[in-house]
């Protein structure tokens, strides 16, 4: 994630690229683990892009969750061990975010045209509690609490309270700059009629606004997992 994202940007100057856009992950944010570590450090040097080329690249972030039904989503893991009759559920209370593969290439796409450099974007998606998720895959069967692993969170977050001071609320995205008065922030304002969002504001799939039902999570899976897809 470090010295691979040296490449890309050093790749990118060598090459006159106009704009890159690199792909994040909430474990970027407050991170718990190594690996959220590093994820935040990739974030950092591409954010810092035009500073460290002294070119005119642009230079900004994507941030979500895991897509649904990828290998890193709990979703394939369920439909799999929906079969032996048996659902592992950490925790009753843990939540996450939901975003599609499509939803995921439409925030890429939208930055493409729309950064204006070192900033983070990211989209307003519902959440959805895991133990939700296993009643919408495997109703009748015995679903186990497991507990945590180490290094995982109980609830996903993608913008702190920290970053709250210089985050604007887009409509569809957020926007994390890295000051609160950069010509960017200027920009993003006029062309979105964008505003930034109240102190202390944080994104998690805890406190989100809109959660996804039961129903819900069927009929996502049906659309863009397993079009054949039963609950067990």
């Amino acid at each position: 994630n470090v010295i691979g994202a040296e490449n890309v940007i050093e790749a990118a100057i060598d090459s006159g690229v106009d704009t890159v856009v690199a792909l994040s992950t909430d474990k970027a944010a407050a991170p718990v683990n190594l690996y959220g570590a590093t994820k935040l450090c990739s974030d950092k040097l591409f954010l810092a892009t035009s500073n460290y080329a002294g070119t005119k690249i642009k230079s900004a972030v994507v941030r979500y969750g895991n897509v649904m039904a990828s290998r890193g989503s709990v979703i394939p893991h369920f439909l799999k061990n929906a079969k032996t009759g048996l659902l592992p559920v950490t925790d009753r209370d843990m939540t996450r975010f939901n975003i599609t593969l499509q939803e995921g290439i439409d925030l890429v796409l939208w930055t493409l045209q729309n950064a204006q450099g070192g900033e983070i974007f990211v989209p307003k998606i519902p959440s959805y509690r895991v133990a939700d998720l296993a009643k919408a895959i495997g109703p009748t069967c015995r679903h186990e609490i497991v507990g945590m692993r180490p290094g995982e969170k109980m609830h996903e977050e993608m913008i702190t309270v920290t970053d709250s001071y210089s985050t604007l609320d887009l409509g569809k995205y957020y926007a994390i700059l890295r000051t609160q008065n950069e010509a960017s922030a200027e920009k993003l304002i006029k062309i979105h009629a964008g505003k930034f969002v109240e102190s202390g504001f944080s994104y998690n799939s805890r406190d989100n606004e809109k959660f996804l039902s039961v129903d819900q999570i069927r009929s996502l899976i049906c659309e863009h997992v397993d079009p054949q897809f039963e609950p067990v």
